[in-house]
């Protein structure tokens, strides 16, 4: 709830109610899961929400009990993350949102990995009492972008880490400063962990790879003064390298006019360690790289990521120190089901399509 007045503030409310509503406690606890709706839904609609929230909860049973014969509700692990979101329309009292995300369902318990899939999903906001209120929502499979091979699936018990009570959905806010970059934190663990969210999805923007302009200027926002120099100096040369490797100009595309296609979705968070002046936040990521276009070499693939940020109470905010790969946490691949064309990711790219941060 609060959310700006913006296309920022209806990209992250969209966002919100989609994580929150693959959540394993929202499909698992009925009560929860009136009581988010009634929050959540726009005037009028609240019973028709339920309504269609018991029905997808009814629906979730088989992916989130795995290979066992019930759903053990706090073995359950359901996390989505928002890859891209896009504006289809918007006004001062109404906005619709059309958002590509990866989901991972399934349990700790029993033999079977969870499973990820994809999907576009369009949600229609209106604006009522100060806040982005949800109108209604529907989705279709969504662009499937192949787990990359150089990952292999996890084994069940390797996602307790993430089960509802060990870890947090993020939550986006689509504030920003008025430098464009998120605003400033305040000094507690939820907005430490928030830090830690955008940063990673910031780093997994096109943007960084392909203007320099913009991947100083988020630095100097996001990276805390003594890394600052260096941590610069590496990402230029990452930046470089991506680019060259992906045959990239400037402009974000290949020779041939295929476009570069980067995001960071954030599925879930949970504290290392944290105190008032220094925290470590590990961010379980979703990241798709690759080439929109005719090349199905460079179809995009998606890496599945635990993410380690080290962060710093700095100027009144948190700022990195460190922002580092850690061991992955992969699911099965959807069953039966095939790879789309490389050319179909060119609706999620660029930064107009970009989530809204935490």
């Amino acid at each position: 709830m609060g959310y700006p007045h913006t296309q920022a503030g209806a990209k992250a409310a969209a966002a919100n109610y989609i994580m929150v509503s693959g959540s394993s406690v929202f499909l698992t606890d009925k009560g929860a899961r009136h009581r988010a709706v009634s929050m959540m839904a726009a005037e009028g609609t609240a019973d028709a929400a339920m309504k269609k929230a018991d029905h997808a909860a009814g629906q979730a049973v088989a992916a989130l009990r795995g290979d066992t014969s019930k759903v053990f509700a706090r073995k359950a692990i359901s996390r989505t993350g928002v890859l891209s979101a896009r504006i289809l329309g918007f006004d001062s009292r109404r906005a619709m949102v059309r958002l590509w995300t990866t989901t991972v369902r399934g349990s700790t318990a029993g033999h079977a990995t969870p499973k990820a899939g994809f999907q576009a999903v369009t949600v229609s906001l209106s604006w009522e009492a100060n806040d982005w209120k949800l109108k209604d929502s529907s989705s279709t499979s969504g662009p499937f972008a192949p787990i990359d091979a150089r990952q292999a699936s996890n084994v069940p018990g390797d996602f307790s880490d993430y089960v509802p009570a060990a870890a947090e959905d993020p939550v986006l806010s689509g504030s920003s400063g008025q430098d464009g970059f998120p605003a400033s934190y305040a000094r507690n663990e939820r907005d430490a962990r928030a830090a830690a969210v955008s940063a990673t999805m910031l780093y997994g923007d096109p943007r960084f790879f392909v203007s320099e302009d913009w991947r100083h200027r988020m630095l100097r926002a996001t990276a805390a003064a003594r890394v600052l120099a260096a941590v610069t100096s590496d990402t230029d040369s990452t930046a470089r390298l991506v680019m060259e490797n992906r045959g990239v100009g400037a402009d974000g595309m290949t020779a041939d006019g295929s476009e570069l296609i980067t995001r960071t979705a954030a599925l879930a968070t949970r504290s290392i360690s944290y105190s008032d002046q220094a925290a470590s936040i590990e961010v379980w990521t979703a990241s798709v790289g690759g080439i929109a276009g005719g090349d199905e070499t460079q179809r995009p693939q998606v890496a599945f990521l635990r993410m380690t940020v080290d962060l710093v109470w700095e100027d009144g905010t948190w700022k990195t120190t460190a922002v580092t790969p850690a061991e992955p946490l992969v699911p099965s691949p959807p069953a039966m089901q095939e790879a789309d064309p490389a050319d179909r990711f060119s609706d999620v790219g660029g930064s107009g399509n970009a989530p809204a941060t935490a």
